[in-house]
């Protein structure tokens, strides 16, 4: 198991250095100027220079991906000059000094993502723990949606295989997992929320928490929760529809269940107390890995509904080049997809050891 865990982390500490790597020179070679954007039109030719001083844009690229390492890296090096870029400044960085080098010192400290171009210099650490627990939230529910549905449907679609309701319900979960959901979310919101929001009550766009009308408390919002989850919970709850139909069906032919049929035991008995714990199996597969992804997915759902997300803070951020904020966030979702693989791979092994 320890050398499993040891593999896991090796191969997530190399994915992690790729997908670093992959980022920075991604968007390093975007169109348009960083400094130039966060002065304005009317800057002066030396005020763009101090900028470009500050933040680095003056070094080569290869040597800004090396400052960018550095500043994630739990051991970092620092110059003890206070006019060199990468002087640990205590405003910037949290760790402690480890030994001096030559003119620089090692340190270990926390991973730095840099500030905001467009923020006033707000650390991006910061924005991200504003962000990522309302993205989860998202997440978690459009989970728990996709399974209460998804489970229901799939019972009821193999119970009448072969029908007309069967054949339904095939159909609309083959649409689901086509449509995307950049559209599926713009069809909901205008749907929902504009054309039959009489009889619905719910907005096309909102946050979880919002301010009252003085503009002084902050009040919980669960109905702006219910359109971004039914959305970007349509793609899994197609998926386990089909999963839960197919998995029963195969339960149905084995022989302990025609033994409970011969016992005269009723449908709900034969489901709940014997087929339902076995058919799960390759749901909750499918379900874990659509967690991690769905992170990722939320990016468009979120811009259109407004939610105060990380995927929304990614699109504003691509909108005015704010390249840390667009860095860290892919970085996080990366992170967090990776982990969850990780332990997902180690419950699989525990619970079925000719794994490797």
């Amino acid at each position: 198991m320890l050398k499993l865990i040891f593999q896991k982390v090796g191969y997530a500490l190399l994915t992690i250095f790729g997908v670093v790597t992959v980022i920075f020179f991604l968007f390093s070679v975007l169109p348009g100027d960083p400094a130039q954007m966060m002065l304005g039109q009317n800057e002066t030719q030396e005020q763009l220079q101090k900028q470009k001083e500050k933040y680095g844009f003056d070094k080569p690229i290869s040597q800004q991906y090396l400052f960018y390492l550095n500043d994630l890296s739990p051991l970092s090096w620092h110059s003890q000059e206070t006019s060199d870029f990468t002087y640990f400044e205590d405003d910037k960085y949290s760790g402690v000094k480890l030994l001096n080098i030559s003119t620089g010192s090692l340190y270990f400290k926390y991973p730095y993502l840099r500030t905001s171009f467009q923020r006033q210099d707000q650390d991006v650490i910061d924005i991200i723990k504003q962000t990522l627990p309302n993205t989860a939230i998202l997440a978690i529910s459009s989970i728990i949606v996709a399974l209460l549905i998804g489970i229901f449907l799939g019972i009821i679609s193999a119970l009448q295989k072969d029908t007309w309701i069967d054949k339904g319900i095939q159909v609309l979960s083959t649409l689901g997992m086509s449509l995307p959901s950049f559209f599926s979310a713009i069809l909901a919101a205008w749907l929902f929320g504009f054309v039959l929001r009489e009889y619905t009550g719910l907005n096309m766009t909102g946050n979880l928490y919002e301010l009252d009308d003085f503009g002084e408390e902050k009040r919980l919002h669960f109905k702006n929760l219910i359109l971004p989850s039914l959305v970007l919970g349509i793609r899994p709850l197609a998926v386990v529809v089909q999963l839960m139909r197919s998995s029963l069906l195969e339960v149905f032919q084995q022989d302990y269940i025609r033994t409970a049929k011969a016992k005269g035991l009723n449908t709900y008995s034969i489901i709940v107390g014997h087929s339902l714990k076995n058919a799960l199996n390759p749901v909750i597969t499918a379900i874990s890995g659509w967690f991690a992804s769905m992170l990722a997915g939320a990016v468009f759902v979120e811009y259109i509904f407004g939610w105060n997300g990380l995927g929304k803070e990614i699109v504003d951020a691509l909108n005015t080049l704010d390249l840390p904020i667009i860095m860290g966030a892919v970085l996080t979702i990366a992170i967090v997809f990776i982990i969850i693989n990780i332990f997902v791979d180690i419950i699989y092994k525990l619970l079925d050891p000719r794994i490797t």
